[in-house]
C-alpha cells in the first residue's frame, strides 16, 4: 500500500510562486508514474501534470504549460510541483496521485493511490 502526503499549499498573490510537495511511503518500488491533479470549488477534478518516475518523461496540461514544473526526487520518494506566474484560476485543492502502470495518462481513474490534498489559493 502506498501512502501519499502533500504539503506546501497556501495563499499567494497573483503572479507569485509556490511549491507543493508529495512524500510517498509504503510500496513505492511499484510506482511508475506520479501526477498532480487539482479540483476547484464546484468544478470537476482536472489533470495538471504527470511524470514517469524513472525515465523522467513529463506531460503537462495546456493550462499550466510554461508556468508549472513537475519534478521528482527518487531518493527521497518525493514529488514536487513548482508553480510560477500563478493566476486566480489556479486556486484549487491540489492532489498527488500515483500509478502502478507505466502509461503517462491524464485520466484520474487510472491512478491507484491519492493523497489528501493541499489547498492553494491565489488572490487577485
Amino acid at each position: 500500500q502506498v501512502q501519499l502526503v502533500e504539503s506546501g499549499g497556501g495563499l499567494v498573490q497573483a503572479g507569485g510562486s509556490l511549491r507543493v510537495s508529495c512524500e510517498a511511503s509504503g510500496g513505492t518500488f511499484s510506482v511508475y508514474v506520479m501526477a498532480w491533479f487539482r479540483q476547484a470549488p464546484g468544478k470537476e477534478r482536472e489533470f495538471v501534470a504527470a511524470i514517469r518516475r524513472w525515465s523522467g518523461d513529463i506531460d503537462y496540461a495546456d493550462s499550466v504549460k510554461g508556468r508549472f514544473t513537475i519534478s521528482r526526487d527518487n531518493a527521497k520518494n518525493t514529488l514536487y510541483l513548482q508553480m510560477n506566474s500563478l493566476k486566480p484560476e489556479d486556486t484549487a485543492v491540489y492532489y498527488c496521485a500515483a500509478r502502478l502502470g507505466n502509461a503517462l495518462t491524464r485520466g484520474g481513474e487510472e491512478y491507484n493511490y491519492w493523497g489528501q490534498g493541499t489547498q492553494v489559493t491565489v488572490s487577485s
